[in-house]
């Protein structure tokens, strides 16, 4: 009996296609993303060697489509746009404008209909999200002005490129010459459409708001780990089919929804952290499948075309960006900044390809224009935000205050990350009157130890640049909590080599990590369980000679 099944050998070869490419895209310091894609084109229809079954790939990209709006909505911050919606809002209005119409002119001197250009247009004027964010956080740039500007514009382009996604099944219908509809039937399908949408939003804020907390709130009090994860994805997908089924509305906009109103809970770092491997498996499997719909002969037969829509992605929209920043008094730095990080296409751009391809709007031709441009700016877009961005270090709006915390960043403890344990850690350093510097990955986490008062530098303790940002180099001590063992074993490596004398202590949660992180360079390791079995034993001594 043979093992091999179509559904398991494109699982398989997609992934370890994707470790391989996406891992050598790492190691070009290129987002992984442009592996991912090379990774699809690798074992695509179009390329020699194996071919994965596009079908079954194509069902799986659906699921990484809804997770990957599920996290876009988990983090989603109203709070973020609205400190920066006077210049976010009608500056990504205007650059999608401006970008849509450059591509809609491309696509006219290509001979496309009107329709098709629109879509070919909107797909180029949308960034990656998760681009943006990974070149923000290898800069330390989100807790800037900057970097706040930046990520507010990507969130009002993803709300526009939601309502895209809604309506765009029902434009096309309606404009289709078959179906010879009136301008008052197309008005109306829009109409419904947006009915529809209102009362899908509408019984999301009303029972959603209320359901949705409730049942994982019931869930966490069983202390099953499993029983909370299953909770999860069940919502993120449950409400993106239901959606879907009830409504007649995307899997997106009801994963989207999903996770911003999950994101209001206190369980939203927790879901999160709960459900991103499989959400990163999915969105591996997602590119991955966008990547086999690419035909490399686009590069040879439309070398003029492809030109051109690299030109409007890294050139003509972050230009119209770079204008607009500069229209609202921002400095050229600012403005250079956002217009970089504008300068590549992601996500949302191969899910409008998709279904553009897929509704007969946009040809095949146009499909591998914009897959061709994504993979191309993704690859350019690490240089030339490099380039132009630098770091985070702009003068705080409380320069004062910041000059004292430079100023106490000499003999201080640099301590990697504030989760629960990283928390108690901190308020213990501040009881002591000790000088400290937190280094924490996730900006919401970060927000909150800001808050009380901590000296905090957002990014990944394994960049050295963030080390180098947190003062390693002139601190005497290096409290590593973050959970994952080996991980903090890398990060050793780097802090060694910014400072050999530094006192190391870590956390580990077994004998092997604790090994491997004594292997490694740490002076001290406090192993979890060990330490509580210790305390646990001696508070029952101590009981016990009360009572005696």
């Amino acid at each position: 009996m043979p093992h091999y099944t179509p559904l398991i050998g494109t699982i398989v070869t997609a992934l370890v296609a994707a470790f391989i490419l996406g891992a050598a895209a790492h190691r070009l310091r290129i987002s992984p993303i442009a592996g991912y894609l090379l990774a699809g084109v690798l074992i695509g229809p179009f390329t020699p060697g194996f071919v994965a079954h596009s079908g079954i790939a194509t069902e799986l990209a659906e699921i990484g489509v809804i997770l990957l709006m599920f996290g876009v909505g988990l983090h989603f911050s109203l709070k973020d746009l609205l400190s920066v919606w006077w210049i976010a809002v009608p500056g990504a209005i205007v650059q999608i404008a401006v970008a849509t119409t450059m591509g809609w002119g491309l696509s006219q001197w290509l001979g496309w209909p009107l329709m098709a250009g629109i879509v070919f247009g909107l797909a180029l004027s949308v960034a990656s999200t998760v681009v943006l964010l990974r070149a923000l956080e290898a800069r330390a740039l989100v807790q800037t002005e900057r970097g706040r500007i930046a990520v507010g514009w990507l969130i009002v382009e993803d709300l526009v490129m939601v309502l895209a996604l809604v309506l765009l099944p029902v434009v096309a219908a309606a404009v289709d010459p078959a179906k010879a509809a009136a301008p008052g039937a197309i008005v109306t399908a829009i109409l419904m459409t947006l009915l529809k949408v209102t009362g899908f939003v509408t019984l999301m804020l009303v029972v959603g708001r209320r359901a949705i907390p409730w049942a994982l709130h019931w869930v966490v009090h069983t202390g099953s780990r499993e029983l909370f994860r299953l909770a999860v994805l069940a919502i993120a997908l449950g409400v993106a089919f239901g959606a879907a089924l009830a409504f007649d509305v995307s899997f997106a906009l009801g994963a989207f929804f999903a996770g911003m109103i999950l994101g209001e809970t206190p369980l939203s770092r927790r879901a999160a952290q709960e459900t991103l491997p499989l959400r990163d498996a999915f969105a591996v499997l997602f590119f991955v499948s966008v990547g086999m719909l690419f035909d490399p002969k686009v590069v040879v037969e439309q070398p003029g075309p492809l030109l051109g829509t690299i030109a409007i992605i890294v050139i003509g929209k972050s230009a119209a960006a770079f204008a607009i920043v500069r229209a609202f008094g921002h400095p050229n730095r600012t403005a250079a900044t956002i217009a970089a990080s504008l300068a590549q296409i992601g996500e949302f751009s191969f899910i409008l390809a998709g279904i553009g391809t897929n509704l007969g709007i946009l040809p095949d031709a146009g499909r591998d224009l914009i897959l061709a441009g994504a993979i191309l700016s993704i690859m350019v877009n690490p240089f030339l935000f490099g380039a132009v961005a630098g770091r985070g270090d702009e003068p705080s709006v409380n320069a004062a205050r910041e000059s004292e915390r430079e100023q106490a960043r000499k003999d201080h403890v640099v301590l990697v990350g504030a989760g629960r344990v990283g928390r108690l850690v901190a308020e213990g350093l501040r009881d002591a009157g000790r000088a400290f510097v937190v280094i924490e990955d996730q900006a919401d986490t970060a927000r909150v130890a800001a808050a009380h008062g901590w000296s905090v530098v957002l990014g990944n303790a394994l960049d050295p640049n963030v080390l180098r940002d947190a003062g390693v180099g002139e601190a005497t001590k290096l409290l590593i909590a973050i959970p994952g063992g080996f991980e903090a074993g890398a990060i050793v490596q780097h802090a060694r080599r910014l400072n050999a004398g530094l006192y190391i202590l870590s956390r580990a949660h077994s004998a092997e990590e604790v090994s491997y992180l004594e292997r490694h360079g740490v002076d001290q390791v406090v192993l979890g369980e060990e330490e509580l079995a210790h305390t646990m034993l001696r508070r029952a001594e101590e009981r016990r000679a009360q009572e005696a």
